[in-house]
């Protein structure tokens, strides 16, 4: 299913369908549908891993208020409306603003939403051209660390 939306979003069938943010050597933070979760990092372990180290130079405080940012975003959910404002966009829709708005109101986050979220909080803006993080894929991720345009 994550690999269909993907494809209706415009990403194509891409290699990366989550993103989370490490908030130490064993943790991270995750969105999930019922609400952001602290894991082990070891969840991922034997999976292929793109990580920003090397690709996003941060200071020792924006990594400090980057892991703030995840651990206040614990227990905030994800729902179809975070979908469904991804799908308006990409198609142009005119419910597009409204679901953007539902969606800010609600605070849903879904992963790649969440991470960048984090990133901005500390003042780290990932994308030049002003998108809102709603508006982030896993694979708009992806391609800023591969240094692909997206």
């Amino acid at each position: 299913m994550i690999r269909i939306g993907q494809w209706l979003n415009g990403d194509g069938f891409a290699d990366y369908e989550h993103a989370f943010v490490l908030v130490d050597d064993g943790q991270l933070v995750e969105a999930q549908p019922g609400g952001a979760e602290l894991l082990p990092l070891s969840a991922y372990q034997d999976r292929p891993i793109l990580w920003s180290t090397g690709h996003v130079p941060l200071s020792g405080e924006q990594r400090r208020a980057i892991v703030a940012a995840a651990h206040g975003y614990l227990g905030v959910p994800y729902s179809f409306a975070d979908f469904a404002a991804l799908a308006a966009h990409r198609f142009h829709l005119p419910a597009g603003p409204l679901l953007k708005s539902y969606v800010a109101s609600t605070k849903h986050m879904i992963c790649s939403q969440l991470v960048d979220q984090c990133y901005q909080d500390a003042g780290v803006r990932l994308f030049a051209d002003g998108r809102w993080p709603g508006y982030v894929t896993p694979a708009d991720l992806a391609n800023r660390l591969l240094g692909r345009a997206s």
